[in-house]
C-alpha cells in the first residue's frame, strides 16, 4: 500500500476544494487542486496525474505548501524578483539629476546635445576612461528625450490671441446654429500650397547599404494647390490654379460653394489665414459662406497645413519634366486624397476643435 503523503493542516479539505474552483489564475488553481486531492487520501502520484502535473513538481508544491501555507502556492511569474539584475548604472541618482539639469541647457561647446556629447559628459563626471557613444544615446532616451525636428513658431505669434481663437470658435458655431436653425453648419479650413519643378527631397525607407539617389534639376516654374478640408469628417476639395490673387480666389470660392451646395440649407464657416487676397474687400464671398480668419502668424492653428505633406508624396525624390506632367501627377493625387477621409481626419481634426 503506497505511503500517504503528509499534508500540513493549513486549510481543511473543503476550503482547498473551494480555492481550487474559485482561483482565477490557472497555475494556482491546479496547485490547490493537487492539495485537495491529497487531502482526500490520494497519493502524490495519482493527484499529479489527475491534474496533469509532473510528479517531481507535485512533490515540490507539497513541500512548499507545508512550509509556507497558502503563500507558497502563489504564481510568481508576474512578480519581479528582489535581487538585482544586469550591470550597475553608469550614473548614481545624484549624477543622473545633474545630467537632467545639464540637458536643459546648451552643452559646453555651445552646440546641441548628441549621444556622443552625453557619453563624453559621463566620462568627465564619473572619471571613467571610456564610455561608448551608444551609452550616451541610451542615457538621452532614459532622460526622456527623443530626436525631433522643432515645429516652427513665428516670433510675432500672439499666444493670447491664439488661445482666444480656440475658445471662441465653438461659440461662433453655436451662434451660426442659432442664426440659421434650419441650416446645416459646417466648419472648413482653407489654404494654398505652391509646387513646382524644383525637386522635393525627403528621407525615405531604403535598403541598408543602398543610399537612395534622386535626380535633380532646379527650374523655377510653379502652380498652386488650393485645398479645403473639413476636419470633423476628413472631406476635402482640391483645385489646381496657376496663381494666387483675388481673381483666382473669387473663382475658387464660387466653384467650392457650388460643389458643396452652400446656400440656405447649408452654411460653411470658412477659416483661413490673413493673406492679402483672402481679406481684400474685392473678394466675392458666395452666399452661405461665412469668413473667419486665424490670428496673425499662426500657421500651427491651420489644419490645412497638414495636407501638404500628403500632397507632396508622389513628387518626393522624383524628377518632373514639365508643368503639364506636374499637373497630371497632382490631379491623380488629389483624386486619391478625396477618398482618404479617415487618414486626413486623423491629421487635421485637432483636439481643440471641440465644436459640434
Amino acid at each position: 500500500m503506497p505511503k500517504k503523503a503528509f499534508l500540513s493542516p493549513h486549510f481543511p479539505a473543503d476550503v482547498l476544494k473551494q480555492k481550487y474552483r474559485t482561483t482565477k489564475d490557472p497555475v494556482e488553481a491546479r496547485r490547490w487542486g493537487l492539495l485537495w486531492k491529497i487531502s482526500l487520501g490520494w497519493t502524490i502520484k495519482d493527484s499529479a496525474l489527475a491534474l496533469g502535473i509532473h510528479y517531481q513538481y507535485a512533490k515540490k508544491i507539497l513541500k512548499t505548501y507545508n512550509e509556507l501555507g497558502g503563500d507558497g502556492l502563489k504564481n510568481k511569474k508576474y512578480h519581479s524578483s528582489p535581487h538585482k539584475r544586469g550591470k550597475a548604472p553608469l550614473l548614481n541618482p545624484e549624477q543622473y539629476e545633474k545630467l537632467l539639469a545639464h540637458l536643459r541647457q546648451r552643452p559646453a561647446d555651445g552646440g546641441i546635445w548628441t549621444g556622443v556629447k552625453v557619453a563624453r559628459w559621463i566620462e568627465k563626471e564619473t572619471q571613467r576612461e571610456r564610455v561608448s557613444h551608444q551609452r550616451g544615446w541610451e542615457y538621452l532616451k532614459k532622460c526622456g528625450y527623443s530626436w525631433q525636428r522643432p515645429r516652427p513658431k513665428h516670433r510675432k505669434g500672439d499666444i493670447e490671441l491664439q488661445k482666444e481663437f480656440k475658445e471662441n470658435l465653438p461659440v461662433k458655431v453655436k451662434d451660426l446654429e442659432a442664426r440659421y436653425p434650419k441650416a446645416k453648419i459646417e466648419v472648413w479650413f482653407f489654404d494654398e500650397h505652391r509646387l513646382g519643378l524644383k525637386p522635393i527631397l525627403r528621407k525615405v525607407w531604403s535598403k541598408v547599404g543602398e543610399r537612395p539617389v534622386a535626380i535633380v534639376e532646379h527650374r523655377y516654374e510653379w502652380l498652386y494647390v488650393y485645398g479645403f478640408v473639413e476636419p470633423k469628417t476628413g472631406k476635402t476639395q482640391w483645385y489646381l490654379i496657376p496663381k494666387v490673387n483675388i481673381d483666382w480666389m473669387n473663382v475658387v470660392l464660387k466653384t467650392f460653394a457650388e460643389e458643396e451646395g452652400v446656400g440656405e440649407e447649408k452654411i460653411i464657416l470658412l477659416v483661413q489665414d490673413r493673406a492679402g487676397w483672402h481679406r481684400s474687400e474685392k473678394v466675392e464671398i458666395p452666399e452661405g459662406i461665412i469668413k473667419e480668419f486665424l490670428p496673425g502668424y499662426s500657421p500651427e492653428l491651420q489644419p490645412a497645413e497638414r495636407l501638404w505633406l500628403m500632397v507632396d508624396e508622389p513628387l518626393v525624390n522624383e524628377h518632373v519634366g514639365s508643368i503639364k506632367e506636374l499637373e497630371d501627377i497632382l490631379c491623380k493625387r488629389c483624386c486619391v486624397l478625396q477618398e482618404m477621409r479617415e487618414e486626413i481626419k486623423a491629421i487635421t481634426n485637432y483636439h481643440w476643435l471641440n465644436y459640434g
